[in-house]
């Protein structure tokens, strides 16, 4: 009996592996992606930084400039209140008071100063 020989030429390979299509992109695209993307996000993070900066100290200096305004205005506050508080005093007490010994003006102080000293 003879033997059972191979066809000529050979068998077909056998197929072990899957052959499936491959999807989306390789990993370096998506690396190369994804670094534009963050490095794009970063220069404007970086912009808007820059920007935040500048308005800071736009508003600084727009105070700065506004010290006197608000100053003169105060001012002209604290002196509408002393004559209302003087006129309304001659209007109750009948006569302009005097409640110090001078004219001399002198800044009032608020410092908190205990009842008792004892040295």
């Amino acid at each position: 009996m003879p033997q059972d020989m191979p066809p000529s030429g050979g068998y077909d390979p056998v197929q072990y592996r899957r052959n499936l299509p491959v999807r989306g992109f390789r990993p370096a695209y998506y690396l190369v992606a994804v670094g534009a993307i963050m490095t794009y996000g970063f220069w404007r993070l970086g912009q808007g930084i820059r920007e935040q900066n500048e308005l800071a100290r736009e508003k600084m200096w727009s105070r700065i400039h506004l010290i006197p305004l608000l100053q003169a205005e105060e001012d002209r506050d604290l002196v509408r209140r002393t004559l209302a508080g003087k006129a309304m005093e001659k209007e109750l007490l009948g006569a302009e008071t005097k409640v110090y010994n001078s004219d001399r003006f002198v800044r009032p102080t608020y410092a908190v100063t205990p009842a008792n000293v004892t040295k």
